[in-house]
């Protein structure tokens, strides 16, 4: 367990960081997207104390999947109440 607020505070940013990058990966895997290169930057946070996902590069097929994906879910969250 780390002992002082400084690596008390890069532990949790760590662990925000993983966190944020599963659930990224599992949403988008449920959509039949997988982003190939995707991934925290590990280093930015050792100097900054703010990790970083890093999306990486993908295929222009990848993209417009994603780009679907995320179309379909703005449409969703923008309905009026019903």
């Amino acid at each position: 367990m780390p002992t002082t607020p400084l690596a008390r505070q890069l532990a949790y940013a760590r662990r925000e960081a993983a966190d944020a990058l599963d659930d990224l990966t599992a949403v988008l895997a449920l959509a039949g997207v997988q982003l190939p290169s995707v991934g925290v930057d590990w280093r930015s946070g050792q100097v900054t104390g703010r990790f970083l996902i890093d999306l990486g590069a993908a295929r222009p097929e990848t993209v417009a999947k994603l780009t679907a994906v995320l179309r379909r879910g703005v449409a969703v969250t923008s309905r009026p109440p019903k």
